[in-house]
């Protein structure tokens, strides 16, 4: 990002960085400057020298210079690590992470812009006069109107989140009493139809007792009166025909019965209440999956 790109607030914070520097930088040239007029003011006291001689005011002056150098070098590190800390902890206050770019630092273009603008700044870092009041970093616990609105943002989509997990559990419940109503009512119609069932073969059977004792009479008394009277003999076989034909008679209404039975059954308001309720529980539990799958979808 350019340096014209920049806000007007943050281009004031860069300006105001790029002072401190200028300061800490002509600081350090005026120490290195001072090295220099100690040796000139201590050392050079004679008017010749030798080779041995000038070779160990060099190398001193060398070492005192290269200290100084080594110490600025340091403490501008030093400073730049301190300043990225302060924007790192307020940008992790507001949950955002920065990326820095170090290949950047070594750009030749942007280091001209820079050096242009600490030049076009007026006045210089070392211009007496009084100073205007510069921009500080915003505190980490800023009560802003930004900060009221981020913390508000935060605050709502917190809340929103917990009224959606308090929705899935109220849902996840709800399903849960479903199915097991729906298991309650489907074990109370197997007993219903087991119990009819149950009724409807003790009647039949039944019944076919009593037919097969009247056709076990007959025969015993057609037997009887086959030994007794020849002439009644058609007679009798008629009346076993007959109740043969009756027999079949009473098994097809026995038939009839069973269906109609099954019939009424069906039409009772107990058999149509309970389908309304396996019916009504089963669109329910649909709708309580749609309902899941919204909130929740499956993978």
């Amino acid at each position: 990002m350019k340096m014209a790109e920049l806000s007007e607030h943050h281009r004031a914070e860069v300006l105001s960085y790029m002072r401190f520097a200028q300061n800490k930088r002509l600081l350090r040239l005026k120490s290195v400057a001072s090295c220099f007029q100690d040796v000139r003011e201590s050392r050079l006291v004679e008017d010749t020298y030798t080779a041995e001689e000038v070779a160990e005011l060099l190398g001193g002056l060398q070492a005192v210079v290269q200290s100084e150098l080594e110490l600025e070098l340091i403490n501008s590190a030093h400073t730049n690590v301190l300043l990225l800390q302060q924007l790192f902890s307020q940008a992790q206050h507001w949950h955002l992470r920065l990326h820095t770019d170090i290949s950047e630092l070594e750009n030749r273009q942007l280091l001209e812009q820079v050096a242009e603008l600490e030049k076009s700044q007026e006045p210089g870092p070392s211009a007496k006069g009084p100073q205007t009041n510069k921009p500080r970093l915003a505190p980490l616990s800023d009560g802003g109107s930004s900060s009221d609105l981020l913390h508000g943002q935060i605050a709502r989509l917190q809340e929103e989140n917990d009224k959606l997990r308090a929705r899935l559990r109220t849902l996840e419940t709800q399903v849960t009493t479903a199915l097991d109503d729906k298991r309650s009512a489907e074990q109370t119609l197997r007993e219903v139809k087991s119990q009819l069932q149950a009724r409807q073969t003790s009647q039949a059977s039944h019944e076919a007792t009593h037919l097969e004792d009247t056709v076990t009479s007959l025969k015993m008394e057609f037997q009887k009166t086959l030994g007794d009277h020849t002439a009644s003999h058609k007679n009798l076989e008629e009346n076993l025909t007959k109740t043969k034909h009756e027999l079949l008679r009473v098994n097809e209404q026995l038939a009839m019965a069973e269906k109609e039975l099954e019939k009424k059954f069906q039409e009772t308001g107990a058999y149509r209440n309970m389908k309304d309720i396996l019916t009504k529980k089963n669109e329910q539990i649909k709708d309580l999956r749609r309902r899941l799958v919204k909130y929740e979808p499956e993978d």
